[in-house]
C-alpha cells in the first residue's frame, strides 16, 4: 500500500466518516437504560430485531425498577423473537435489579461498573460508553471485525485483541466514531456475503479489493 498502518487507517476515517451521515444509531432508545437493554438484547440478532420488540418491552416495563420486578415468562414473550430469550430476559432482569441496588437505577458511566452487569461484555459496554459519554470505544461486532480484517488493518479475530489493536491506530476521540462508520460500511458495502468493491470508497486503502 505504500502507507504505513496507522497513516491508511486515519486516511480511511476521513474517507468514510465524509461519505457517512452525522449521527449514526443502529439501536432505537431514548434514554441510557433503554441503550443498555438494547444493546444487551442484540446479541445474536439483528439491530432490526431488536428494535421490534423493545417498544412493547418498554412501554410495559420503562425504567429498571419496574424491569427488575418483571415476571420472567412476560419478558419472554415479548422478547422471544430476539433468540436466547430465556437467557437474555433473566440478564435484563437481574440486570435492573443489580441496576436497583447499586447504582440507584441509573447505568453506570464506567467500562468497569458495565462489565460486571448480568449480559454486559466489553462490545454491549463500549456502545453505551461511546454513545453516551463520547468516550473512547472500539466496538467489535461481526461488521466491524469483518471489515477491518478485510482492510488487513489486523488479522486477529479474537474481540478484545482487535479492540485493542485498531485503538492503537487512531487518537482516542475518534475510536466510537471510525466504530459506527466501519460498522455503517459494513452493513452497506462490504457485506459480509459480498464486498461491492466497485462502489466502496476506500478501495484504494484496501488490501482485499478486488479493483486492483
Amino acid at each position: 500500500m505504500g502507507t504505513d498502518i496507522a497513516t491508511r487507517t486515519l486516511e480511511m476515517f476521513k474517507i468514510l466518516d465524509e461519505h457517512s451521515p452525522q449521527s449514526i444509531d443502529f439501536l432505537e432508545w431514548a434514554n441510557p437504560f433503554e441503550l443498555l437493554i438494547s444493546a444487551v438484547l442484540s446479541a445474536q440478532t439483528t439491530d432490526k430485531q431488536v428494535n421490534l420488540v423493545v417498544p412493547q418491552l418498554f412501554k410495559r416495563f420503562p425504567d429498571a425498577q419496574s424491569l427488575a420486578n418483571a415476571n420472567m415468562a412476560d419478558v419472554m414473550e415479548i422478547i422471544h423473537s430476539t433468540g436466547f430469550y430465556r437467557v437474555k430476559a433473566a440478564n435484563i432482569i437481574e440486570l435492573s435489579r443489580q441496576l436497583v441496588m447499586h447504582f440507584n437505577g441509573q447505568v453506570p458511566t464506567a467500562m468497569e461498573s458495565l462489565v460486571t452487569l448480568p449480559g454486559v461484555g466489553r462490545k454491549c459496554a463500549n456502545v453505551v460508553l461511546g454513545r453516551l459519554g463520547n468516550a473512547p470505544a472500539i466496538i467489535v461486532d461481526t461488521h466491524f471485525g469483518r471489515v477491518v480484517r478485510r482492510v488487513g488493518l489486523t488479522t486477529v479475530k479474537n474481540p478484545t485483541m482487535v479492540e485493542r489493536q485498531i485503538g492503537s491506530l487512531l487518537p482516542s476521540e475518534l475510536h466510537y466514531r471510525f466504530s459506527m462508520i466501519v460498522n455503517l460500511h459494513g452493513r452497506t458495502t462490504c457485506q459480509a456475503r459480498k464486498a461491492f468493491c466497485d462502489a466502496c470508497s476506500i478501495c484504494h486503502l484496501c488490501e482485499s479489493c478486488s479493483l486492483e
